[in-house]
């Protein structure tokens, strides 16, 4: 019935790769000492979803929709941001709120809640100014007929997790598990419990000292809290199939 390709490219940073779509999830590239993937080498997307304005997750959304001619998936306080630096709502540019959908030919996109705190890192956010943002969100890509993904986006576990679960019936759950900006192993553990996928695929970790996972550890949480639900081990750059039968 299709398969997705599901390639994790280093930090919160993936791609779902099926029929003849490419959907980008948080693309943070060039600037990501653990991504092979520079913007320089996409030569295609169909949507770029970018969960949140913290820079390792809006990362290069922007370049990569002016250089594909993809849709910018965001919420509204983002897509203002966006179109500030010139990328049009309406245009490049479908700005949602969570429960919303953006429908495209053969998947559809919904933005759902993540816990969260989040604000916009311009350019100029190092030198001192934060501009003002909208808190972060999760996505869930349903395909046609195929897998159904949930993003997860930074978040700790959240009261909203039964309700993605039973709404959409994610197959595969990308989620953040570095530990100190998102969940921890106990908080994954139990955040597979609520969501309930087939397999689990972690990520934001490995990519500094003070974001690690000991992927054992996880597995033994798991086997506890979410027996069942199957760990998918990926190093940066590496991919995993979904094929629903």
């Amino acid at each position: 019935m299709g398969t997705a390709k599901i390639t994790w490219l280093g930090h919160a940073s993936a791609v779902v790769e099926f029929q003849e779509h490419v959907v980008y999830f948080d693309p943070w590239l060039d600037d990501n000492p653990v991504c092979t993937l520079k913007c320089s080498d996409v030569n295609k997307a169909t949507a770029i979803c970018a969960s949140h304005g913290h820079i390792d997750h809006l990362g290069d959304s922007f370049a990569l929709v002016r250089q594909t001619g993809a849709t910018l998936i965001c919420t509204p306080e983002l897509g203002f941001y966006a179109d500030s630096k010139g990328l049009r709502e309406g245009q490049e540019v479908y700005g949602l709120n969570t429960g919303g959908s953006w429908r495209s030919e053969g998947f559809t996109v919904t933005m759902v809640p993540a816990s969260h705190t989040s604000e916009i890192m311009g350019e100029g956010w190092i030198p001192g100014p934060i501009q003002p943002g909208s808190g972060a969100v999760g996505f869930v890509l349903d395909i046609d007929a195929g897998a159904t993904v949930y993003f997860s986006g930074d978040t700790g576990v959240c009261a909203d997790m039964p309700i993605i679960r039973d709404l959409y019936r994610p197959d595969v759950a990308i989620m953040t598990v570095g530990g100190k900006y998102n969940m921890g192993y106990r908080e994954a553990a139990y955040a597979a419990s609520l969501i309930w996928p087939e397999y689990l695929i972690p990520t934001h970790y490995g990519t500094f000292p003070d974001q690690q996972l000991d992927l054992d550890q996880l597995e033994a949480e798991m086997k506890v809290r979410a027996p069942g639900v199957k760990l998918v081990r990926l190093k940066p750059g590496e991919s995993f199939e979904y094929r629903r039968e």
